[in-house]
């Protein structure tokens, strides 16, 4: 005979069976076995705290190396090296409007890159040449902003210089400029060591074609034959006088150095 008491005790303990859905059946031996889970995505254990920090935050693998600083150079890059018959043609002064289009017509029509060392206020005149080198995949670099003597400059209107150059070719180009060359070939430890500050290498050159002198077509035409070999690093102008002698000369010793198996290309850092 079931007492008040016994009875309540049996219906609680069949609530609880009904509530959690029966984990255990019985079999005959009256053992228990596991039954399976309901039907969804099972409930993931939390983690521990630890386990949260190991989590990358924005991505995944070994984090980037952080960029080396440009070193100080005591003197300018010369030449560079270069692997077979490699040779660089470089420009400066510029851009100008009346033969720098000029200039990039020819590379374009050779698939030739080039580098044009540029000057701020030039280069601020005629942006759209800025961003057609980079269409074209010419390097820029900065050569001051008005083309002075730097070492008659102190250090303050020397960074001058070059801080208004680069953010002109920034803003036109789309990267700061990574090389510099002084006007004139004139360099001092200032403008190595501010050059460095603002990321930049310094590089001269190998051959000067003296173009600017305005010798005549067939002279330029004749340094740059007479002076090409690997690494050798060339140097004419596309502004600050009559180029059109410069613009001639290109048309004539670009195919002729291609077909004599040189490959014209322009400076790369090994870092950034």
């Amino acid at each position: 005979m079931l007492t008040r008491r016994r009875v309540l005790f049996a219906g609680a303990a069949a609530a609880g069976a009904a509530t959690t859905g029966a984990l255990v059946t019985g079999r005959g031996d009256g053992s228990a076995r596991p039954v399976a889970p309901a039907p969804g995505p099972p409930a993931r254990r939390p983690l521990k705290p630890s386990a949260y920090r190991l989590q990358p935050l924005t991505g995944y693998g070994a984090p980037s190396a952080a960029p080396r600083r440009t070193p100080v150079r005591s003197e300018p890059i010369l030449r560079m090296p270069a692997r077979g018959r490699t040779m660089m043609l470089t420009f400066d002064d510029g851009p100008d409007p009346r033969f720098t289009p000029d200039i990039l017509d020819t590379l374009a029509r050779y698939d030739v890159r080039a580098t044009f060392f540029v000057c701020g206020e030039m280069a601020d005149y005629n942006r759209d040449l800025l961003s057609r080198m980079a269409d074209e995949g010419h390097v820029v670099g900065n050569h001051t902003w008005s083309h002075p003597l730097l070492t008659r400059l102190d250090r303050r209107g020397i960074r001058s210089e070059m801080e208004r150059t680069s953010e002109v070719v920034e803003q036109a180009y789309g990267e700061p400029p990574r090389w510099f060359r002084a006007p004139y070939g004139a360099w001092n430890r200032a403008a190595f060591q501010l050059g460095a500050e603002l990321g930049m290498e310094p590089l001269a050159w190998t051959v000067d074609t003296l173009d600017w002198t305005t010798p005549g077509t067939r002279t330029i035409v004749e340094r740059v034959e007479d002076g090409a070999a690997p690494g050798v690093v060339v140097l004419s102008h596309d502004a600050g006088g009559d180029r059109s002698q410069s613009v001639r000369a290109l048309r004539s010793y670009l195919p002729g150095l291609l077909d004599s198996g040189y490959h014209l290309t322009v400076p790369r850092r090994h870092y950034v």
